[in-house]
């Protein structure tokens, strides 16, 4: 699990930082395009999400062929490609969401500042450092609407939320993988569909920000 939150902490953040002087720069070449009456804000928005989606799915297809057969997971096909769709659309979300923070402020450099600021209340709202049952109940709310929770959520139930076999707790008590992750840390089998229905949701929010940002608001320097 620890391999699993520090790949998503740290690929996303890379993704979403690499991205935002990209989009700052032909952000302005389409203030000049839109001018001149070449194309809309859509058709802009739309293009610059499109291109990611192949060049992240082959980041998370390299990553998670290598990084799968290391950690040593079961070979499960359905395991195996749960793993990479959680990756997949974790990194696009994270990359989208670089791209909407510049689409909602002036400039790469005031985006990285604000987005920084999120990136570490999703750290420690991401229910490894503190899990989501030890999270204060008021509290507890962020956890469900931090994107990473349910990357982790996804990822970890998804290889090990079916395992059967018995863990020795210092006290005595056997009980097996499933048990603790449902006890531990609140991971259910059964919640997986809904938490990949969340994880793509979050993905098409920010590209969708991202587009409003880019067709409504203008911070063009004349």
């Amino acid at each position: 699990m620890g391999s699993m939150y520090a790949a998503v902490i740290f690929l996303g953040v890379q993704n979403a930082a690499a991205v935002q002087p990209v989009v700052a720069v032909e952000r302005t070449v389409f203030y000049r395009e839109r001018a001149a009456g070449m194309y809309s804000a859509v058709p802009y928005a739309f293009g610059q999400i499109v291109v990611e989606l192949p060049y992240i799915f082959a980041q998370a297809a390299v990553y998670g062929v290598i990084v799968y057969a290391m950690i040593g997971f079961e070979w499960d096909a359905a395991k195996f490609f749960w793993y990479l769709f959680f990756m997949y659309f974790s990194l696009l979300y994270f990359t989208f969401y670089g791209m909407m923070a510049v689409a909602m402020t002036p400039n790469h450099h005031i985006s990285g500042i604000v987005s920084s600021a999120f990136y570490g209340i999703w750290n420690g709202f991401s229910g490894f450092i503190i899990p989501r049952p030890r999270i204060p109940i008021w509290w507890r709310w962020y956890y469900w609407a931090c994107p990473v929770s349910w990357t982790l959520y996804g990822l970890v139930t998804s290889q090990f939320g079916d395992l059967q076999d018995i863990l020795q707790e210092n006290g005595g008590v056997e009980q097996t993988v499933e048990q603790f992750l449902r006890e531990f840390f609140g991971f259910r089998r059964d919640f997986l569909g809904v938490v990949a229905v969340v994880v793509v949701a979050f993905t098409v929010l920010f590209a969708l920000i991202f587009a409003a940002g880019i067709k409504v608001l203008n911070f063009q320097r004349r």
